[in-house]
């Protein structure tokens, strides 16, 4: 049998995540008592109905009795069952942005703020958070993109790096992005703008990408950014960083920008790194 504990953040998109297992067949159980899970998956072992895949989210809302998770988790392996823990969270500022977009109070803040009950969960699921076999962290992320994280896991098997990448394109005459941790010039390629034909298009028009990437300089200065981002991305992952923003700019943020972002954001992909793509300034004249 397989069974998924999903805990993690409130707000982080625990609800989502078990709706997304049980449309793919798991039997789910939402808001389980911790000390209850041994009993509950002896149960669903023992069952006639052939249950073999099982959900349950056992989390803070559990109150006093969440501290029983540990105890129930040793008593899963001594009974010889099987578990993966899955661990969902997000960043402080994006918890408080969805609990005051909804309007639920935090369960841990009933007598002070949003941001006071975060820290002290944060602090609960500490231990948790350590022992979880994935976690993903829901940071802007979109529940498109949620659904298809679990599935690369519980159907695909594959599994991403822990590490939200958001690839933005800029243009330097907006200002450079305040949010940027890895920024990086490529006004010194050949600009699209100068040319008649390309110059109204963008960096997602082919002609636009294949004049951009015609040039030697480009296939030199992509093997040498790719290169370093292979060599620096895992360091940040043993570190334990969980969202990065690479920025790509040019002049107006419309061509080389564009070009180059689409072609790292597919690159990353690629070697299953979650990467959002956000082309800040294209729309702009």
């Amino acid at each position: 049998m397989e069974f998924v504990i999903i805990t993690g953040m409130s707000g982080a998109g625990k609800s989502q995540a078990i709706r997304v297992l049980e449309d793919i067949n798991y039997y789910c159980m939402d808001n389980l008592p911790p000390a209850l899970l041994p009993n509950f998956a002896e149960l669903c072992q023992s069952s006639s109905m052939d249950v073999n895949k099982v959900a349950v989210v056992a989390d803070i809302r559990g109150g006093i009795f969440f501290k029983d998770l540990f105890n129930s988790l040793e008593e899963l392996k001594n009974k010889g069952i099987e578990y993966r823990i899955l661990f969902l969270d997000a960043s402080d500022d994006d918890l408080i942005k969805r609990f005051k977009e909804q309007r639920r109070p935090h369960p841990l803040a009933a007598n002070g703020t949003i941001i006071e009950g975060i820290l002290e969960e944060r602090n609960k699921l500490e231990e948790v958070k350590r022992k979880s076999d994935y976690i993903i962290d829901t940071t802007k992320m979109t529940l498109g993109r949620l659904k298809e994280e679990l599935l690369n896991i519980f159907v695909k098997g594959s599994i991403s790096y822990n590490l939200n990448i958001t690839i933005m394109s800029f243009g330097y005459k907006y200002g450079l992005p305040q949010e940027s941790d890895l920024v990086f010039d490529v006004r010194f390629l050949p600009n699209p703008f100068y040319i008649e034909d390309l110059k109204n298009n963008t960096g997602n028009d082919k002609n636009v990408q294949e004049y951009v990437m015609g040039f030697e300089t480009t296939s030199i200065f992509l093997k040498k950014l790719v290169d370093m981002l292979k060599f620096l991305l895992p360091l940040y992952i043993k570190e334990g960083k969980s969202n990065l923003v690479i920025s790509i700019g040019c002049t107006g943020g419309k061509h080389r920008s564009v070009t180059i972002s689409n072609y790292l954001a597919s690159m990353l992909t690629a070697e299953n790194y979650r990467v959002i793509l956000n082309h800040r300034d294209m729309g702009k004249q």
